[in-house]
């Protein structure tokens, strides 16, 4: 009969962790060797002043890809045998730190589903990164007007008396792509310009602003992974990418990655794992198609399924927060278009001569501005194309099926708490078991049952380390 014993030399001798914020700021911890990935990811909450910390997780390295954290997991599971190793008094030489990354897990097209203000930075300065790996190259006019956002949102108004010369670096805010094409003096020279434009908007606004035009460049918001579409390829050629609202399928090029296939979570059918395998059961006109990717290791097949099912569940938790919100914009513009159309009248004193049409303006500056000359994104949506992905053969695989809601989601004034977020955290990842079920059904019949709000108080179990009545077990099957 086995028994757990602990060395208690090790429970009580100290490992030194670095954690890299999204701001790159480093943050130098310790914590006992056998602590949980819970009590770290409270520690970073709490030297950091983050109060609401629900769309950001811990995570580490592995074959060149950012792991998130099982947070119940005890941190050894994480990091080599370096971690147990016992430090002696006779090395002079300390160790190296254990270096952890605490990143964006779930993305959000609204900034304010984001309620504490050190939160919503960490995730716009992490936003701000994934903008300066961006490639969409048919989108150039959108990387200046969020480069004239960011400068408004870190500097605050243009001054004329400060803010001259090189008051900036191109390359904080503008992919390198840009700067190859366009050259730093011709970013120089027209983005001032563009940032006095926002000088009605304050640091606040231009966050938000930011956030909501960032999340919509397809490769923003996306975490990456390549899997092999074929287990005898030397190196991957496809790149599976994840979303809050479904799965990408890129192909691998000499410029930027190609979408192939665009998968919104209601055209996925089912998502099945066996072994070192991965497959994506679509729904539609590609349901007898099935997407196959080969991971190499169970554990990271194993992992992906897990992260697949728990943003397909903050999905559904997220969506009337951001309607609700969405109707909330909405009013407040409309009530600004009303003030507008009030004040409009007075107009009609001044002299026709002293004032330039609103459309002639625009006409001119079009004509003038070399920026307004860049190109516009035209995006195509429907299209999938699956060439060279194989459809699966194997019987009896485990298999999770995706079910989107279909009552009428109610207002968020008239929603239930009865379920908090902490559920959707990365749990049940690293199990034992070689074969994994999941099933999601039960999401149906607990969002006809209320939404879910997700406010600071709701997530207070997972800070907490707690579980909710609807969470998983380790079996990966919801709990009935």
């Amino acid at each position: 009969m086995e028994t757990n014993t602990q060395d208690p030399e090790m429970s009580s001798e100290l490992r030194d962790i670095l954690v890299l914020l999204p701001t790159w700021e480093q943050l130098r911890l310790s914590v006992e060797a056998t602590a949980t990935g819970q009590e770290l990811f409270q520690q970073v909450c709490d030297m950091a002043h983050i109060r609401d910390a629900h769309v950001f997780c811990l995570s580490v390295i592995r074959n060149n890809e950012y792991v998130f954290m099982d947070l119940r997991q005890k941190l050894s599971k994480y990091f080599s045998k370096d971690w147990k190793t016992k430090m002696h008094k006779r090395d002079k030489r300390p160790r190296a730190p254990f270096i952890v990354f605490f990143r964006v897990q779930f993305y959000v097209e609204n900034g304010r589903a984001i309620s504490d203000k050190t939160a919503r930075h960490l995730y716009y300065c992490h936003l701000k990164e994934q903008v300066l790996r961006s490639k969409c190259m048919h989108r150039e006019e959108t990387y200046f007007l969020l480069a004239a956002c960011g400068l408004q949102a870190d500097l605050g108004n243009h001054q004329e008396s400060v803010h001259v010369g090189r008051y900036f670096e191109p390359h904080a805010y503008f992919p390198q792509w840009i700067i190859n094409k366009r050259g730093a003096d011709y970013i120089l020279r027209h983005v001032p310009a563009m940032h006095r434009e926002q000088q009605d908007l304050s640091p606040k606004e231009a966050v938000l602003r930011f956030i909501r035009d960032a999340c919509r460049l397809e490769d923003v918001p996306v975490h990456f992974f390549r899997p092999h579409k074929d287990k005898k390829e030397d190196h991957p050629t496809v790149l599976l990418g994840l979303t809050l609202k479904g799965v990408h399928i890129y192909q691998e090029t000499d410029q930027a990655p190609q979408l192939l296939c665009d998968l919104p979570w209601s055209h996925i059918s089912k998502v099945t794992f066996l072994g070192k395998k991965l497959e994506i059961q679509p729904e539609g006109l590609l349901a007898t198609r099935k997407l196959l990717f080969h991971t190499g290791y169970a554990w990271r097949s194993r992992y992906l399924l897990q992260l697949l099912r728990t943003t397909h569940q903050v999905h559904l938790s997220l969506r009337p927060v951001l309607q609700c919100l969405q109707q909330l914009e909405e009013a407040e513009e409309k009530k600004r278009y009303r003030e507008s159309y009030i004040h409009d009248p007075l107009d009609l004193d001044l002299d026709p001569c002293s004032r330039a049409s609103p459309s002639n303006e625009d006409n001119r500056s079009s004509s003038q501005h070399p920026l307004h000359h860049l190109s516009h994104h035209s995006k195509s949506q429907g299209s999938c194309h699956t060439a060279g992905i194989k459809p699966s053969s194997q019987h009896g695989e485990c298999e999770m099926s995706v079910d989107e809601p279909t009552v009428t989601e109610r207002l968020c004034g008239k929603t239930s708490s009865s379920s908090s977020w902490g559920s959707c955290s990365s749990q049940g990842i690293w199990t034992n078991s070689r074969v994994q079920t999941c099933g999601w059904p039960h999401l149906r019949q607990s969002y006809e049952e209320g939404c879910l709000v997700p406010t600071a108080e709701l997530w207070q179990d997972r800070v907490q380390g707690r579980k909710s009545h609807n969470s998983w077990g380790d079996g990966g099957r919801p709990q009935e």
